[in-house]
């Protein structure tokens, strides 16, 4: 049985939030976790923080079970796009530049690792 956890409107553009995604996705949650813990983009933190939210979401869901992070992988994982706060900023002559702060969606699922000798 998987679990997810969604983080919402994470104030990082989903450009650079995929770039971190990425780097987990269909890995062991120890071995995700000491990728994210090691990365050095901002957007890593959000990662750990909702890949141990998804860790603890499975736990809840299957109470009879002991599982490690060894026993657990990432399933699937993606960032969809969030609110846009548009800003202005001022510019030269009186006029004006707009800026778009992004936010987004990120979604984890983890799943437990399918033994290929028990079919």
């Amino acid at each position: 049985m998987q679990a997810k956890a969604i983080l919402r409107h994470t104030p990082t553009s989903p450009r650079k939030m995929r770039l971190v995604a990425g780097l987990v996705r269909g890995k062991q949650v120890a071995e995700a976790k000491a990728i994210l813990l090691n990365s050095t983009k901002a957007a890593s933190r959000n990662a750990l923080q909702t890949l141990k939210s998804a860790v603890a979401n499975y736990a809840q869901l299957n109470p009879e079970e002991r599982v490690g992070d060894q026993e657990l992988f990432v399933k699937s994982v993606y960032v969809d796009e969030g609110a846009t706060l548009k800003r202005m900023l001022p510019a030269p002559m009186g006029r004006a530049y707009r800026v778009r702060k992004r936010s987004n969606h990120l979604t984890i699922i983890v799943d437990k690792v399918k033994n290929p000798a028990t079919k």
